[in-house]
């Protein structure tokens, strides 16, 4: 069973989507269920993982909602305000939601890097633990550093490093170094916890223009620290096609792990996501 790791669907109208530039045609419009089931019939697909793209709790419910209506929706990863300990009670009520996975803090959008290692959010990391909920770890690579000694300081919660952590591919194919502390950062992360990686978001982290080889040496890192078996693939659509459609992207992650065996690649495409998520 192939499933997308990390995928979205939005409604402009509903208000939330701050980060969302208006003027963009591909972003600023919106995206339901019935424009992404027929691509993923085309590709073999069974199922989705919908990620929360709006800091708010209303925006979960209404991803809740599209799940309880469409079965390739295998599970949600929302959010909650980690600066309100109130919330707390909406995290237990979401928890007892059968498709509710766990949490994404939209931390590359918070200007203080040092957000998560604030005393007066340590209470939403332990209720992620204590609930037994996932973590999506979203960042740049600025967020390595801190991103290690969060999840150091709470081995046992289940965390997922979005998008390999947003290498800034587009520097290094301008001839500035974007793969050194990048790696290294990864590396560690990969070595010191048990966190998982997703293999998505490359392609919108490199230029216009970008070609597999541009992708290829982020790509084989992150296999290489980690093992097939603990990367997802995920397509971040409709995020993605600012850089490239969703088959494109697919093929070209089918392409970047052509070299692994039958098995490996099934974990990449699906037995990872489906084990971390516990998807049934």
């Amino acid at each position: 069973m192939m499933i997308d790791a990390h995928q979205h669907f939005w409604q402009p109208l509903r208000g939330d989507y701050h980060w969302m530039p208006q003027d963009n045609k591909i972003l600023s419009r919106a995206y339901a269920p019935a424009d992404l089931e027929q691509t993923l019939k085309d590709h073999c697909i069974s199922g989705t993982v919908l990620v929360q793209a709006a800091a708010t709790i209303n925006e979960t419910e209404y991803m809740l909602g599209l799940a309880d209506a469409t079965p390739f929706i295998k599970g949600v990863v929302g959010w909650i305000d980690f600066e309100r300990p109130d919330d707390l009670a909406h995290l237990k009520r979401l928890a007892a939601h059968p498709k509710f996975l766990g949490v994404r803090p939209m931390i590359q959008d918070i200007p203080d890097t040092d957000w998560m290692l604030r005393d007066d959010i340590q209470w939403a990391f332990r209720a992620v633990v204590d609930l037994d909920l996932t973590f999506d770890a979203l960042g740049f690579p600025r967020h390595l550093p801190n991103f290690l000694t969060l999840v150091k300081r709470y081995p046992a919660m289940r965390v997922v490093y979005d998008h390999c952590m947003k290498p800034q591919i587009r520097d290094q194919r301008a001839g500035r170094d974007a793969f050194g502390l990048w790696a290294e950062g990864i590396a560690r992360l990969a070595g010191e916890t048990g966190g998982f990686c997703k293999l998505s978001g490359l392609v919108t982290e490199a230029d216009a223009g970008w070609d597999i080889d541009d992708l290829r040496p982020f790509a084989d890192h992150v296999l290489k620290v980690f093992g097939p078996e603990r990367v997802m693939w995920g397509s971040d659509w409709p995020v993605c096609r600012l850089q490239a459609e969703y088959g494109d992207w697919f093929e070209t992650a089918r392409a970047l792990t052509a070299d692994l065996d039958e098995a490996a690649r099934a974990e990449v495409f699906g037995g990872c996501a489906a084990r971390f998520y516990r998807l049934s």
